[in-house]
């Protein structure tokens, strides 16, 4: 277990004199690294290799270090034979495996995949199932740490270290070998299965206590250990044989076996199907068109017996939410919500493209004369980029920068934005010169290109590069907007690509950089550490840097031409758009553990969450540091408008009152949902402030009175360039695109609107629709009607698009009364009192098709306080519904069944509504999103 003191407490060792920096002056960016783009040779054997007009070196500067122990003691890639000469990904969930980061642990720490959890050890590898969270670190984080279950290996197996020996896209293999036996265990997200080879000795499986032996069928063993349930496979033709804690199966002269967490012990015979599927690898593929990013995630399997080559995957909660594929009613606890479960090796996610723009839309809101004097307290300051030496904080300044030029351009200030573009030129071209100053290194073990000076671990410990070097694509991505001869790959293009091969690297067979380095496509979001060395897993804090990148690869794959880097960038940033509105800001109030009293976390880990940074317990920085940049890439964040208004209030409680030291980053992100107030925090300082060090007053001014003009993001609609928006405000839509190309083009949105925009150029228009003022939340105490959300929310948002949820068989049992596998929506932290005379009350679309018998039942329950306990359940009589395709309507007035408890004050409660099959034999629907899915509560 790691609570948030102590990680804290640690961070001199991760990152010297972070701790004694001041809060205001310091911005951690603990996280991420590197990636691959195309094709490319490693560097020659000269000390300065040629990179179009700039250059890098094959040898760090002299006093500088690369990746380290934690003694200093210099530390290359701990890989087989077979991988050596592979890119490791470093960033990883399981990167401890091949960064020995503490020289006496030559294993790993806890490796979390979800929904199981390993560690390696001399005996092989731990196993864990991870199902109560503990709130630790004085309530600031919830988790769920491994613990060790079962042991897998082999019969004497005692090897003196571990290393990685494959992986691909979510998926790896460690290795073990001690002389007289070798051990390999393919793990990964999602997997359920933990897919073992081994040599010189039996199968066996080591149970942290006496296991309970639910099933004995020869070479199929069910187990019960520590409250969670396993099956165990070995060859037809073995027998496990139980002795204590020791369970053990010759391998009749064979060297594969398996074992699985079950969901249940009646789902042993689902498992047992794909027990000997064994995967061999994953990938992922991805296309953006027509404003929708698709993914799809596809295992690749081999029999060991038989022919089976299907599998089982958990699907966290940001897939199952955009994907149409069909799920089995199975699911896994973890921390990051409820995992569900698909019988198949592939499945497809579908969402919106969240659009990326160089600059808000021009509006009337904005006075060009003070703009314009802001703009030239930047452009004029006597070091623009205050004193930046470092990686980080050069790239920080160069950000600043970016965000004024096409807001110059925009009002006509032309001289201003090209000494703004010099400005940047300049900075950019001496770090990409080698012999200077500052300069990037390649590291031909790791395979990372490094920035020196560097810092925050960025060299030592391979943290934070995809933060770091966000910075730099997107000033060159602005640059590239005005300047494309700067951007071509004679010139500075070619090291903007190298980059982005060590951050974000699309190719799997370049030898220089991995495949996205930090970004874990199966997790959703980017990690931050190299070395994975934590109890707690892996950890991102700045999930918004990450999305700078991604905005970055947007607008410079869109302004070089590039459009399969352009659709990259796509797939990231939407992916961890949806990983963010999950786990760092729960917008669903589904996955924080309801004994974790925060409504966001600073610091996403592999165990869960932490409300916390890595250098301050200040709430501004603790909320701000997953807002900053503010940026024409921050604008899906306002997809859920309500989260942002809770995520504010619980930033001014925690605070005492409202921001003051990065009260700019703050109201920006307030805009996103609510411009007005946003305003008035502006107006009441009049420009009276200090800037964040990111920030400007010339941005935030324009950001904030856009915003109040023109409305809030509208994420409803979305266009078919990726570098389109739509805002609304009052009835009315603006919708606004730049054009990076050489001819002129017409977007089209999904809501039919097109916009003509000349090459080179944006283009703005107005039109109807949206929503009209403050639509998202009017809050549970005054508003006590709640529509079902896709997902499993009740929500008082009207917003959301309709939809529909299956509701699961009665599998030919009669289930009347009693919930079976029911679809549940929830909302929590809701507060009200009785009201007299009045009683609960819903109104649901369903429809079984042409199924005939079945009816679908409610119940609705009442957590009064939200400690977990319902006091109140009120169950009502099914309805039947006839077989004929069409909706039909189920209300309360079928009349109450059963009622237990009693109504009371709603103090931060919880509603939940079940809907299930009471009868049949097939699965029927309930709608979502409308007016006629509702659930009305009786309190005000």
């Amino acid at each position: 277990m790691i609570e948030v003191l102590l990680v804290r407490t640690s961070l001199s060792r991760l990152a010297p004199g972070l701790a004694s920096r001041p809060a205001a002056a310091t911005l951690l960016a603990i996280a991420v690294a590197a990636v691959g783009l195309g094709p490319a040779a490693s560097p020659a054997a000269a000390a300065t290799i040629p990179a179009g007009a700039g250059s890098y070196t094959d040898s760090r500067p002299a006093g500088t270090s690369g990746p380290t122990t934690n003694t200093g003691a210099p530390v290359t890639p701990k890989l087989t034979t077979a991988a050596r000469d592979k890119p490791v990904p470093t960033n990883d969930w399981w990167s401890s495996l091949a960064y020995q980061r503490y020289g006496d642990n030559p294993y790993s720490t806890p490796m979390y995949g979800h929904p199981l959890t390993y560690q390696a050890k001399a005996s092989g590898l731990e196993v864990g199932y991870p199902t109560t969270p503990a709130i630790v670190g004085d309530g600031r984080q919830y988790e769920y740490a491994h613990k060790a279950d079962l042991t897998v290996g082999l019969s004497g197996l005692n090897s003196p270290d571990t290393k990685a020996d494959a992986w691909s896209d979510w998926t790896v293999t460690p290795y073990w070998a001690d002389g007289s036996r070798t051990f390999r265990a393919t793990i990964g997200h999602g997997m359920p299965f933990v897919y073992a080879k081994g040599s010189g000795g039996d199968a066996r499986i080591t149970t942290a206590s006496t296991p309970t032996v639910f099933s004995d069928d020869g070479n199929v063993l069910g187990i019960t250990v520590a409250g969670h349930h396993y099956a165990l496979f070995a060859p037809t033709g073995s027998d496990w044989n139980v002795s204590g804690t020791a369970i053990t199966a010759g391998l009749g002269g064979k060297d594969y076996f398996s074992l699985a967490v079950l969901p249940s012990t009646d789902a042993l015979a689902t498992y047992r199907k794909y027990a000997f599927s064994f995967v061999t690898g994953s990938q992922v593929a991805w296309q953006s068109t027509g404003g929708t990013v698709k993914a799809t995630y596809s295992l690749t399997t081999e029999a060991k017996e038989g022919t089976e080559r299907g599998t089982l995957q958990a699907l966290y909660r940001h897939q199952w939410l955009h994907t149409t594929d069909a799920l089995t009613p199975y699911t896994y606890v973890s921390p990051r919500g409820t995992m569900k479960v698909r019988e198949s090796a592939s499945f497809t996610t579908s969402q919106k493209n969240n659009g990326v723009v160089p600059a808000l839309p021009a509006s009337s809101g904005v006075d060009k004369a003070r703009l314009a004097g802001y703009l030239n307290e930047v452009a004029n300051a006597s070091d623009p980029f205050s004193g930046a030496a470092d990686t980080y904080w050069t790239g920080k300044a160069l950000g600043r920068l970016a965000q004024l030029v096409p807001v110059a351009d925009q009002i006509g200030e032309t001289a201003t934005r090209d000494k703004l573009l010099g400005l940047m030129k300049g900075r950019l071209q001496e770090w990409f010169t080698a012999g200077g100053a500052s300069e990037f290194s390649y590291d031909k073990d790791w395979k990372t290109l490094t920035g020196y000076p560097a810092s925050y671990g960025s060299d030592t410990e391979l943290n934070d590069h995809h933060f770091h070097y966000s910075y730099y694509v997107y000033a060159a991505a602005i640059i590239a907007q005005y300047d494309q001869a700067w951007a071509a790959d004679s010139a500075w293009g070619t090291m903007i690509k190298h980059l982005i091969r060590d951050t974000a690297n699309p190719s799997r067979t370049d030898s220089a950089y991995p495949f996205l380095r930090g970004f874990d496509v199966y997790a959703g979001h980017s990690w931050a550490s190299g070395h994975q060395g934590f109890a707690a897993g892996n950890n991102q804090e700045s999930s918004s840097e990450s999305i700078n990148l991604s905005a970055g690869l947007v607008l410079w794959g869109a302004a070089t031409g590039d459009n399969n880097l352009r659709d990259l960038g796509s797939f990231l940033l939407t992916t961890e758009s949806e990983a963010i509105t999950q786990y760092w800001f729960d917008a669903s109030q589904q996955v924080f553990p309801a004994s974790f009293g925060h409504d966001t976390v600073g610091m996403v880990w592999g165990s869960g969450g932490a409300y916390s940074t890595w250098w301050t317990a200040n709430p501004e920085e603790i909320h701000g540091i997953n807002v900053l940049p503010v940026t024409g890439g921050s604008l899906h964040l306002a997809r859920e408008k309500a989260a942002i208004k809770r995520n504010i209030a619980e930033m001014e409680r925690e605070n005492g009152g409202p921001a003051q030291e990065w009260r700019d980053l703050l109201w920006q992100f307030e805009s996103l949902s609510d411009p007005a107030a946003a305003k008035a925090k502006w107006d009441g300082v009049n420009g009276n402030y200090t800037p964040e060090q990111g920030e400007s007053k010339a941005h935030t001014y324009h950001w904030i009175n856009t915003l109040n003009t023109v409305g809030a993001p509208d994420m409803t609609v979305s266009g078919d360039l990726p570098t389109s928006a739509v805002f609304s405000k009052d009835g009315t839509r603006t919708y606004t695109a730049h054009n990076h190309g050489a001819t002129a083009r017409t977007v089209t949105f999904s809501d039919g609107k097109t916009l003509s925009v000349p090459a080179r150029s944006t283009a703005t228009s107005t039109g109807p629709g949206g929503p009209g003022p403050d639509p998202e939340e009017p809050g549970p105490s005054t508003g006590n009607t709640f529509r079902l959300k896709t997902g499993g929310v009740l929500t008082t948002a009207t917003t959301d698009p309709a939809g529909a949820d299956t509701v699961a068989s009665a599998d030919g049992v009669n289930r009347d009364g009693t919930p079976y596998r029911p679809t549940v929506y929830e909302v929590k932290k809701v507060n009200g009192k009785v009201a007299s005379g009045t009683a609960t009350a819903f109104r649901l679309r369903v429809d079984a098709g042409t199924k005939v018998g079945l009816a679908p039942q409610v119940r609705v329950s009442y957590d009064l306080t939200g400690d977990g306990t319902f006091d109140r359940a009120e169950t009502f009589r099914y309805f039947a519904t006839d077989p004929v395709n069409g909706w039909e309507e189920y209300t309360q007035a079928s009349g109450a069944q059963a009622t237990t408890g009693s109504l009371g004050e709603l103090k931060n409660g919880t509603v939940r509504l079940e809907i299930w099959n009471a009868l049949g034999n097939g699965t029927s629907q309930v709608q979502t999103g409308t007016d006629a899915a509702v659930l009305k509560i009786p309190y005000v």
